[in-house]
């Protein structure tokens, strides 16, 4: 059977709803960086999960072309995932979806290299008739952070990060937002399907011993 991140990294894909400390490894991904309300129609974050899909599951496949990936083991391709922040604001503000800048993520497994990349992004271009140059693949290595399962919609996440914070607090860590170290999702149930009070979202933010 494919490999399936979710099942095979519970601990970072499937927490439950108290939150817990965890220490995230470098991973790498396909990203797409914007700025700008993700519910826009047809604004530059519908462009950018265009542009993410077409590369990962371009990858994916490539074991039906003739470019042979080193290491290649059929996969799913797992979540999409977003960093999030506002200038001059420590975590978000979600009232000021216009404000927003992200970084939307796609992981990919470790045997994916430059190469792989640079191939994928011709052979996405050749087929799609799109351009996937905003596309990047970056190694993110998120380090110390807590995490919770949110359920419900993206509007009621204030009160499941207010409970990761007490809960660090506890514990004897403080938030630890920078340039690299963002507000972080990952989106586990698709909102154009899904039970708005059902959406389950993965919620993790920096942290370091206070």
């Amino acid at each position: 059977m494919p490999f399936d991140f979710k099942k095979e990294y519970r601990d970072l894909y499937q927490p439950k709803t108290k939150p817990s400390i965890v220490t995230v490894p470098p991973m790498r991904f396909l990203a797409v960086q914007g700025k700008g309300d993700p519910n826009e129609p047809g604004g530059a974050y519908q462009k950018a999960l265009e542009l993410l899909y077409g590369m990962a599951y371009t990858l994916k496949m490539s074991y039906k072309t003739d470019h042979a990936i080193p290491g290649f083991f059929q996969y799913v391709v797992p979540p999409l995932e977003g960093f999030w922040w506002q200038d001059g604001v420590a975590g978000v503000d979600y009232a000021d979806k216009a404000g927003f800048c992200w970084v939307s993520v796609i992981r990919v497994p470790d045997f994916i290299g430059r190469a792989d990349y640079e191939w994928a992004v011709s052979a996405a271009t050749a087929k799609k008739k799109l351009d996937f140059s905003p596309v990047e693949l970056l190694e993110i290595d998120e380090g110390l952070c807590v995490q919770s399962m949110h359920v419900g919609p993206y509007d009621s996440e204030p009160a499941t990060v207010a409970a990761m914070h007490e809960f660090a607090a506890a514990q004897g860590y403080e938030e630890d937002f920078s340039d690299l170290r963002r507000h972080h999702e990952i989106y586990l149930s698709d909102p154009r399907k899904a039970d708005p009070a059902k959406m389950k979202t993965v919620i993790r933010h920096p942290i370091r011993r206070a």
